[in-house]
């Protein structure tokens, strides 16, 4: 049985991040953990825009099915000097020979490696607020070969 509940998507804000080389601590039992520390980037929207400053990264597992899965945290610094913390779990489709390509060094897709991610928000700027209830989906492309990431981050209304 399907709701008709009302929903909408909304843009609040898209994002590029820079990343240093990866940090590979190498397969574990549970996968391969690498960690991508944030060394900067920029934050564009209708709802707010900045920077990403050069803290945080992603403690990255990708396991032996070729799924990535995302650990992130990050701060971003609103144009008007508000902090905002953020955090997110989600997906990195790599393919069924994700795995095994990235221990041979086979690089990834020219087109990237997409991304789905549910990112939470925690300020305490005044003009912020309605962040730290916001609901949020993200889609994006990671390019680990060119340290680079970008997200659409869209709150669910």
């Amino acid at each position: 049985m399907k709701h008709d509940y009302p929903f909408a998507l909304e843009h609040i804000a898209s994002y590029r991040a820079t990343l240093a080389e990866p940090e590979v601590i190498g397969p574990l039992a549970e996968g391969l953990r690498v960690n991508f520390h944030v060394t900067g980037g920029e934050v564009f929207g209708p709802r707010f825009s900045g920077v990403l400053r050069p803290v945080g990264a992603d403690w990255f597992m990708l396991r032996s099915d070729g799924v990535g899965v995302l650990d992130v945290r990050a701060t971003l610094e609103t144009s008007d000097g508000a902090l905002i913390y953020a955090e997110y779990g989600g997906l990195a489709e790599f393919g069924p020979d994700g795995y095994q390509n990235f221990l041979d060094g086979v690089p990834s897709p020219p087109e990237g490696i997409d991304l789905r991610i549910q990112p939470r928000f925690h300020t305490a700027h005044p003009d912020y607020l309605w962040l730290n209830r916001a609901c949020c989906i993200g889609v994006g492309k990671a390019f680990p070969e060119r340290g680079e990431v970008s997200y659409d981050v869209y709150q669910v209304a």
